[in-house]
């Protein structure tokens, strides 16, 4: 069934057009009163209450007189953000900011979107969920846990928002490059839908992060005894899945329609769980599609800078797992649209893992890999693979730091006048190779591309912008779409449209700097762009009851929260 329109948090159906509107309708004799909606995250306006509304919500004496306007609050937001000495500190001071007031929170972030960034998601969401157990300090997200088993449908109703419309879930597995970090992985669900807000404009309290803790294999989490997860080795088998089943079930019931994104899972899991799930559920895996879209498009943003043709590329993976086959399902779905086969798109793209080449020779293939092992001769190591089939483009998401050596990009600019080189592992300490290395060793030739950011570089008289394909380009504008058209299913085809849309808002002036990505400071048009592009496949595709609108990008604006505060009197 579609997602239908239900009572929300606010008492009314969203869009939010208008702000918080429809907190505006609610007289103060129906709100919290006192230092009870000071608590409340997305009611509070802290100094900005006005006198009146001070009166009406029996907040007089409870705040400083002084009467502050968002801008000024956000004023000094920014200038406690400024003077912390880390990223982690900034990060820990911007999730405080959200737990007490979500609509200064979202002002901020979406005005200084890529100062913020980096803080709030990759690289620093690594370092805070490698340290969440002892940075801990007040709930956010749900938690399912083994211990739930045969009454989550139950417990998901304690979520105090009803209409949540997107659920991240993670198991933390496999976190960013950091590998299993077990219960500590709620940031990267938390900072997801951070994104989904500021990037796309889905309401915060439309958002859901959930953890499934099934236990981890880190060692050192489970001799912390500040670890917050439950204190056992990972479950693998049958009861996993069960709880899988029951969850996926469950959500969907509580919250029908709701679109659930699968992220960090380990790559065995992921992939059977997108192909179990993706027809029963309104369901995607980012680590998969979302990946694959953000780097196909910055792939096709490329050709403006080397001057060839899709058909014309040969792509080189350094890592077999979720990321790197996503890439080449959406770069092959590309070429099958400029009229290959099959069979002959996956002969443009060459693997290599932890064992070498990828070849059908091989016994020791996961499924995933078979699509793309080919007949050839093996290679022990990829700058042997890169001499031998001569790529146009090499894409890294090994997870392995400092991999593409000097004589692996000197190698690649011997073969190519303009080196396409993705350096795409996150965080910015597991990428494969900084820009500047790209930049140097190609003697500015490079055409680069990292997951996390890199600083501008200056070789000889021209800088460099780096392109930062973060996923943050695609996942919001794919959930936006999705949810303003109601589709019921997500679909490959919209991943690829995801990627087409994000590489034609690639301008000339980025083009010229070497970025092969728009500005960050964008994303909110990005994202609408997008989200019109994935939903009209939706509707064209008869993947949902609700009409077409005569205009679908307005449709698509009326569902984008702004960050304003509400009037109480």
């Amino acid at each position: 069934m579609p997602h239908k329109a239900k009572e929300s948090y606010f008492g009314g159906r969203q869009p939010h057009s208008e702000g918080n509107s429809l907190v505006n309708k609610q007289p103060p004799s129906e709100l919290h009163h006192g230092v009870k909606i000071l608590h409340d995250p997305i009611r509070n306006k802290g100094t900005a209450f006005t006198e009146a509304e001070r009166e009406a919500l029996k907040l007089s004496g409870l705040l400083p007189p002084r009467i502050h306007s968002m801008a000024e609050q956000e004023l000094r937001v920014l200038g406690n953000i400024r003077e912390k000495a880390t990223d982690l500190d900034r990060y820990l001071y911007l999730i405080a900011l959200q737990d007490r007031n979500e609509n200064l929170f979202y002002r901020v972030v979406m005005n200084h979107i890529e100062e913020m960034m980096p803080i709030l998601y990759t690289p620093t969401v690594g370092k805070a969920c490698q340290e969440f157990q002892h940075i801990y300090r007040k709930p956010r997200g749900f938690y399912v846990s083994l211990n739930d088993r045969g009454r989550i449908r139950k417990i998901l109703q304690n979520w105090p928002h009803k209409d949540a419309r997107i659920i991240v879930v993670t198991d933390g597995e496999r976190i960013l490059g950091l590998g299993d970090l077990g219960a500590d992985g709620m940031g990267i669900p938390i900072g997801k839908l951070s994104l989904y807000t500021a990037c796309a404009g889905i309401h915060p309290t439309q958002c859901l992060p959930v953890m499934l803790d099934v236990g981890t294999d880190n060692e050192r989490l489970l001799n912390d005894p500040l670890y917050n997860g439950i204190e056992r080795h990972r479950e693998r088998g049958d009861l996993y899945d069960e709880l899988v089943e029951e969850f996926i079930t469950a959500a969907s019931e509580v919250f029908p329609g709701v679109l659930i994104q699968l992220e960090d899972f380990g790559n065995s899991n992921a992939f059977r769980f997108l192909k179990h799930y993706r027809d029963r559920t309104c369901l995607f895996n980012d680590d998969i599609q979302g990946t694959g879209a953000v780097a196909v498009a910055g792939l096709i943003a490329s050709l403006r800078i080397t001057g060839s043709k899709l058909l014309d590329q040969k792509l080189l993976f350094l890592g077999a797992g979720e990321a790197g086959i996503g890439i080449a399902d959406v770069f092959v779905a590309a070429l099958i649209e400029e009229g290959l086969t099959t069979e002959q798109a996956r002969q443009r793209c060459w693997f290599v893992d932890s064992k070498g080449l990828v070849v059908t020779s091989r016994q020791d293939l996961a499924v995933h890999k078979l699509p793309y092992a080919h007949e050839h001769e093996g290679c022990e190591d990829f700058l042997a693979a890169v001499n031998t089939l001569k790529p146009t483009a090499i894409l890294g998401l090994s997870g392995q730091p400092q991999t593409f050596t000097q004589d692996i990009i000197e190698a690649m600019a011997s073969i190519n006048d303009r080196p396409v080189i993705f350096a795409l592992s996150n965080p910015t300490s597991m990428a494969e190779c900084t820009a500047e290395q790209a930049y140097v060793f190609s003697d500015g030739r490079a055409v680069f591309a990292s997951g996390s950011p890199f600083d501008p570089v200056t070789v000889g008289n021209q800088t460099f912008v780096p392109g930062q394909g973060n996923n943050a380009y695609i996942f919001p504008g794919v959930g936006l779409g999705v949810i303003a058209s109601q589709s019921r299913t997500v679909t490959d085809e919209m991943f690829l449209a995801a990627a087409h849309s994000l590489a034609n808002q690639v301008s000339d002036s980025d083009i010229g700097r070497g970025r092969i990505y728009p500005s960050l400071a964008q994303i909110r048009e990005v994202s609408a762009l997008i989200a019109r592009d994935v939903a009209k496949m939706a509707y064209d595709n008869q993947l949902t009851d609700k009409e077409e609108p005569e205009d679908i990008l307005a449709d698509i604006r009326s569902y984008m929260y702004q960050p304003v505060y509400p009037h109480y009197a």
